[in-house]
């Protein structure tokens, strides 16, 4: 009798997981795992970016099974901090992802990442596919080939392998303790060599660069053609007040861009009422498009968004926002142009139309 039952329950369980799994399947998610040293830092990078379903931190390739944080950042387990990605192919692909990589890491570096050192801590892409494989094959052979490092690229890339979810307090650490988390990052030296290296790279390179972005005038050029609270608000960093100012009600469709620059920021479709009197936004539109700063100016640590070509003040960022992202981009008004959805091809942003199709 107990085997019956035995058998029955396991029938049970295996058509559960066949259905999770058709599930999965249906709805075109695919997965990508990257290991990148701390877990906590490649968390936030991907999270950003629409089309990502969910960033999980965790531990895999390795032999143990089970393995805890202790396990693996002792060395002994074999195990590589990494994060596994749920994302829809139909709105990021894996080759941008893989660019999203590269582009948090220090792909000559052998011997783990920045402060952090050990085998737990290398680099690494761990693929799923015969396609994810070709893929990355080839953005590694790209990068060798760019001229871009002088010593080569030793970032694994590896077939997939057990993952296993790492412990809670570790899932999403950039929110639950933004201050340790940026403290951290800048400690490690990762920020540091992130911006000298590949924002001049990208400078150098024309990568990341828009058609819809123009050099940024001179103040006393900008003085002339600004009014003076937008001038106050992007060039001297301050704020205008709440419920007074053009976009914090505003319902309309639409993106918003930097009336400076022009360079896309942020979209209608993750605009929320935060009841703060300013617009708030869950996540850039393109988060290559907005830097953050550690703002100490008031006595306090906050975190400041500025654009990235423009250098407009923004606003600051603050991990208080509605999910899927937790964040709220709390801006100001002066420091945006709305471009209503209507008028994006009419203006040059035709390829965001795709945020407000139904």
């Amino acid at each position: 009798m107990i085997e019956k039952i035995l058998v029955f329950l396991m029938t049970i369980l295996i058509a559960v997981l066949i259905h999770q799994q058709s599930s999965f399947a249906k709805a075109g998610l695919e997965k990508a795992t990257f290991a990148g040293g701390c877990f906590w830092c490649m968390v936030k990078p991907f999270d950003k970016y629409d089309g990502v379903v969910e960033v999980i931190s965790g531990y895999t390739g390795g032999k143990t099974k089970n393995p805890t944080y202790n396990n693996v950042s002792s060395g002994t387990s074999g195990h590589l901090e990494a994060v596994q990605i749920t994302f829809d192919p139909a709105k990021i692909s894996y080759a941008e992802l893989l660019d999203i990589f590269w582009k948090q890491i220090n792909p000559t570096d052998s011997g783990g990442q920045f402060a952090d050192r050990g085998t737990q801590y290398k680099a690494a892409i761990f693929y799923h596919t015969k396609e994810q494989k070709e893929l990355a094959l080839k953005s590694k052979e790209k990068l060798a080939k760019s001229g871009l490092f002088k010593d080569p690229i030793t970032t694994e890339i590896r077939e997939a392998s057990q993952f296993y979810k790492a412990e809670d307090y570790h899932q999403d650490y950039y929110k639950k303790s933004p201050d340790n988390y940026n403290y951290y990052r800048q400690g490690s030296g990762r920020d540091e060599y992130l911006k000298k290296t590949w924002d001049k790279k990208s400078e150098e390179n024309n990568l990341d660069k828009s058609d819809k972005t123009q050099k940024k005038p001179d103040k006393a050029e900008l003085k002339k053609k600004m009014t003076p609270l937008q001038f106050s608000v992007t060039q001297e960093n301050g704020t205008e007040p709440p419920f007074q100012n053009e976009f914090w009600n505003n319902k309309k469709e639409g993106i918003y861009v930097d009336v400076v620059s022009g360079e896309p920021l942020f979209a209608s479709t993750d605009k929320f009422d935060s009841g703060t009197g300013w617009p708030s936004f869950t996540k850039p539109i393109d988060p290559r498009n907005v830097i953050e700063k550690e703002d100490k100016s008031i006595f306090m640590s906050r975190t400041e968004v500025r654009s990235k070509n423009a250098d407009s003040h923004l606003g600051h960022v603050f991990p208080d926002g509605p999910q899927p992202t937790g964040l709220r981009y709390c801006l100001n008004s002066a420091s945006l142009r709305f471009i209503p959805k209507e008028d994006l091809d009419k203006e040059g942003y035709g390829e965001y139309k795709k945020f407000f199709k139904k």
